[in-house]
């Protein structure tokens, strides 16, 4: 009696394999492994992204900067550390001018090489700053929203302030007459920048920002300052009426801008003195118990239409004022 048929595809006397049973298939892809994940697999976009990662963090950076963006517009990296990103031509070459200690140089791909950018390179090259060459759309990941980096940016470690005490005597100690800026109650860090760089460009010798509330020195400040933040010093009083007392003591002409002053700007008589110029938000002004701390209050006559000017403008019209009625008294 014949036996009943093997099913279709049935293996016959245990010979392997045969048609429709896949062993060949199974047996040639023995070896392979697993599919690789798209981040080990360099021609692919998230292998490039874990390779931009690594060479970021290769300079001391943290984050993914090559990362998903979930759109086209950049957004600045998260950090873990107290470092800030200097970005723009004129800022990175003022700080490594300046001799400011970067942890890193970041250089775009196919920059274009100007005199500032070779200037850049040398420099790092000789205090072996590590020079990382990276997209611009890394660069635009690390200057954030509105930075403008122009293929340049440099690490460097957190603001050291000085104390404002220190400040002053420095000064004295050279044989000048001080000329400083104190602010009170500024908190957007691209108005202390301007400042920064006013107090530079005519001759002041540093500003004075007070330990709460207002901007302290971070990467806005220092990109707006244009490389000033790295030659003008800033020192930070934990109490910002009671460090103005001291300096009275001391002979400072403390002088409070205001547009409700009693004397206009032009008319102003001291500014051979030591002086102080104390500049207020734009909104809510000089606060009353630095108000009342003031010698003078001093006001930029300025035309009815207009309300109020910006504080970084108003700081540099006063500090004209009062370089250029010491470059008469000099005369």
């Amino acid at each position: 009696m014949a036996g009943k048929p093997g099913r279709p595809g049935a293996a016959k006397g245990g010979k392997g394999p045969t048609k429709g049973s896949g062993g060949k298939n199974k047996r040639s892809l023995e070896g392979r492994g697993p599919t690789p994940k798209a981040e080990d697999r360099a021609w692919h976009p998230a292998g490039k992204r874990k390779a931009a990662a690594e060479r970021y963090a290769a300079a001391g950076g943290k984050g993914k900067p090559g990362g998903s963006q979930g759109g086209s517009r950049p957004r600045a990296a998260k950090k873990d550390d107290d470092t800030e990103t200097v970005t723009g031509r004129n800022s990175v070459l003022e700080a490594l001018r300046a001799k400011i200690p970067a942890t890193a140089f970041y250089i775009a791909q196919r920059v274009e090489m100007d005199d500032r950018v070779k200037e850049m390179l040398s420099i790092a090259t000789n205090r072996d700053i590590p020079v990382m060459e990276v997209t611009r759309q890394e660069l635009d990941r690390m200057a954030g929203f509105d930075g403008v980096h122009q293929g340049v940016a440099i690490k460097v470690p957190p603001y050291s302030y000085a104390h404002p005490q220190d400040l002053l005597e420095k000064i004295i100690d050279k044989g000048q007459t001080p000329l400083l800026v104190a602010l009170d109650g500024i908190t957007d860090p691209r108005n202390l920048g301007a400042i920064i760089r006013s107090t530079g460009a005519f001759g002041g010798h540093g500003l004075i920002l007070p330990q709460r509330r207002s901007a302290s020195v971070n990467s806005a400040a220092w990109k707006t300052s244009a490389g000033a933040a790295a030659r003008v010093p800033v020192a930070l009083a934990p109490n910002l009426t009671t460090t103005l007392k001291e300096f009275k003591k001391q002979g400072v002409f403390v002088l409070g801008l205001d547009g409700g002053g009693d004397v206009s700007l032009p008319a102003l008589e001291l500014a051979d003195r030591p002086v102080v110029i104390v500049v207020g938000s734009e909104g809510k002004g000089l606060s009353r118990l630095v108000t009342e701390t003031c010698d003078q209050i001093v006001s930029i006559p300025i035309e009815a239409a207009t309300e109020s000017l910006n504080a970084g403008i108003a700081a540099s019209v006063a500090l004209y004022q009062v370089a250029s009625l010491r470059d008469r008294a000099r005369d």
